[in-house]
């Protein structure tokens, strides 16, 4: 289980997460919802190492890592066991697909390579795009060439933050349709999103932030019968929206 405990974070000053506690469990879609600036990114990068809390630890299965009591000792890595996938992607533009979702591998002097990304490509359909470069294709082959690259080193957990957001409904649609086979494969997936239908169908728990803590927790039945005042406004802006766009 991938597990942050007591989590707290704070920016000049101000305390942005105040004792956040999240668990991700194998083959489980685990979604982390909420108004913008609540700390749902800030979690994601702290679980990803690249940020340090003031306090609280980090953990997969028995193992806490990157923050070890003593400065001077190597703390453990969660790479390759966790692997994510941010808004802005972080595809290397001088690299073809083929040569980003490789890239990871090369580094790691993994074994059968060919074999692997063969692997991937297929199962993304990324076969008539995977030569092109980032600039070379649309947003959504973009996603799926990054989330495969993620999955290149076989982590247990993946971490994605909004990768949807910029896509058109049909983009995110496919997206969606490959995230729902990670759980058959046995891969606990942390997702920031705002594409509620999606929840409803696909998550198993459903954490919702707010000013930086987690007010509310729960499976997919949270998002019809909501316990929290701040969850309630939350859903109730989105069927606002829904409402004016019919």
């Amino acid at each position: 289980m991938l597990r942050c405990s007591n989590i707290v974070k704070h920016y000049r000053g101000s305390r942005v997460l105040h004792n956040v506690s999240i668990s991700v469990k194998p083959g489980e879609m685990t979604a982390l919802i909420g108004p913008s600036g609540a700390g749902k990114s800030t979690v994601l990068r702290i679980l990803a190492c690249l940020e340090a809390p003031e306090s609280g630890t980090i953990a997969i299965d028995d193992d806490e890592y990157c923050y070890p009591a003593d400065p001077g000792t190597p703390a453990p890595q969660p790479w390759p066991r966790l692997t994510a996938v941010f808004q802005q992607l972080f595809l290397w533009p001088h690299m073809t697909l083929r040569e980003n979702i490789t890239l990871p591998l090369r580094l790691r002097q993994i074994p059968d390579i060919d074999k692997r990304v063969r692997a991937l490509i297929e199962r993304f359909d990324m076969s008539e795009f995977i030569d092109r470069y980032p600039n070379q294709v649309s947003g959504g082959q973009r996603q799926r060439a990054a989330i495969a690259r993620a999955l290149a080193l076989k982590p247990v957990y993946l971490l994605l933050d909004e990768i949807t957001s910029a896509l058109d409904v049909e983009q995110a649609a496919a997206i969606i349709k490959h995230l729902d086979s990670l759980k058959a494969d046995n891969i606990g997936i942390l997702m920031i999103t705002h594409y509620l239908g999606f929840l409803q169908r696909s998550a198993d728990q459903i954490i919702f932030m707010e000013d930086g803590k987690v007010a509310e927790n729960g499976g997919r039945e949270i998002l019809v019968n909501p316990k929290s005042s701040g969850m309630q406004r939350f859903l109730s802006s989105f069927n606002e929206i829904e409402s004016t766009i019919s």
